[in-house]
């Protein structure tokens, strides 16, 4: 139990709700939150349709109930609400000098949007697109004073700094960590995913044959990661425990996996080796599950390299959630543990007709079963695959 790595807290927003309980109720109705765009005026306004959260910037600020810095992006302020979420659930009560590392992909780019119109306005709108403006906006609006760094690796983004954290853990230097992502909607991404032609005009339908694209969605979703050593000093209660980690690429293209899913079958399968756990013990997989043409065909065929003929339980969540993106892998995390603690694999929506090949079908209803160990896959441009493993609390005695 030296090596343990527990979760004491998790906090999110998404398009399906503005914490942990209420996106768990909304996964239960099957109720997704893929809308038309409401908060990005543009070309792209009437005819994009997103998961977006519902709430202005200001409505954001009063919901985290402090004072925040002029200029603070949507990243960073869907961060803090999730973060703090999280913080009071692991009865910490004073971030201090714990480390906070956050997976974003665009980071500031909503605030770094406003300076281009006639290109001289405040330089601070510069500054915020950095990414690691957002990592240290979220520790300070949190009252932090500790290690911050932000990982940007795309939409692998979030399960990266979560598996930097648990590294942190693991080598004693440091006994907890909080730990996820974040990323808000700008016109850059919508832009830029129009641009490959990746986006549906219908609600995204997963695993299914006739998909046609991916929904865009923002939010955030994070943990607080502890050490056996910090639960000895103040124990509490243990939501799970992340117990296997990793990260691949192949550097097959800019935008696409290999035909072979060779990236994601290597961090599939390198995280199984660090869990110690058989293909056979995985009883539910989060896909990452975008509804494009190539990942899900590509992500299917590389499950069935690792699992053969036995393929657990799948369903991809971004049916209810749109791809957030860097956050994603944040959120997913927690809707991994919430299909521990529930004992539930959540239904993919939309699923209709299975894939030529590989002809696998995900969970088209939400299955209550016996699930002890949960696989979340996060993929991201450029070929980084990432993949973290929960377990129960029980599974480690």
């Amino acid at each position: 139990m030296n090596n343990a790595i527990a979760v004491t807290g998790m906090g999110m927003i998404t398009a399906i709700g503005d914490d942990v309980a209420q996106n768990y109720h909304s996964l239960l109705r099957k109720q997704h939150g893929i809308k038309p765009l409401q908060h990005i005026a543009g070309k792209h306004q009437a005819g994009t349709l997103v998961g977006e959260v519902p709430w202005t910037n200001q409505e954001l600020v009063e919901k985290l109930g402090t004072t925040v810095p002029k200029y603070s992006s949507r990243t960073s302020l869907l961060a803090a609400i999730a973060a703090k979420e999280a913080l009071t659930q692991a009865a910490i009560t004073d971030l201090g000098n714990i480390p906070v590392i956050m997976g974003t992909s665009v980071a500031g780019m909503d605030i770094f949007e406003q300076y281009f119109p006639h290109l001289n306005g405040d330089r601070t709108l510069i500054q915020r697109r950095d990414v690691g403006d957002s990592a240290s906006a979220l520790s300070k609006l949190l009252g932090g004073n500790g290690f911050a760094t932000a990982i940007s690796t795309a939409c692998s983004s979030a399960a990266n700094a979560i598996s930097f954290g648990a590294r942190l853990l693991l080598s004693g230097r440091a006994e907890r960590v909080l730990v996820g992502g974040s990323d808000a909607l700008s016109r850059f991404t919508i832009n830029g995913f129009d641009s490959l032609m990746l986006l549906s005009d219908k609600p995204n339908r997963p695993f299914d044959q006739n998909r046609n694209g991916l929904n865009l969605g923002e939010g955030a979703g994070f943990l607080v990661l502890e050490s056996a050593k910090a639960l000895e000093k103040i124990p509490k209660p243990i939501l799970g425990y992340l117990t296997g980690f990793a990260n691949a690429n192949d550097a097959f293209h800019q935008t696409a996996t290999s035909d072979s899913g060779e990236g994601a079958y290597l961090a599939m399968k390198e995280a199984l080796t660090i869990s110690r756990l058989a293909p056979d013990a995985i009883d539910y997989i989060n896909a990452h599950g975008t509804a494009t043409e190539n990942n899900d065909r590509t992500e299917a065929i590389a499950i069935q390299r690792i699992f053969g003929d036995n393929v657990p339980s799948f369903s991809s969540t971004k049916a209810y959630t749109g791809h957030t993106l860097g956050a994603a892998a944040g959120i997913e995390a927690i809707y991994a543990l919430l299909a521990i603690q529930h004992q539930l694999a959540f239904a993919n929506l939309r699923f209709e007709t299975a894939m030529e090949q590989p002809a696998l079908q995900p969970v088209t209803d939400h299955r209550s079963s016996s699930i002890k160990h949960v696989l979340s896959n996060s993929f991201g441009f450029g070929g980084n695959c990432s993949t973290l493993i929960f377990s129960d609390a029980e599974s480690l005695y």
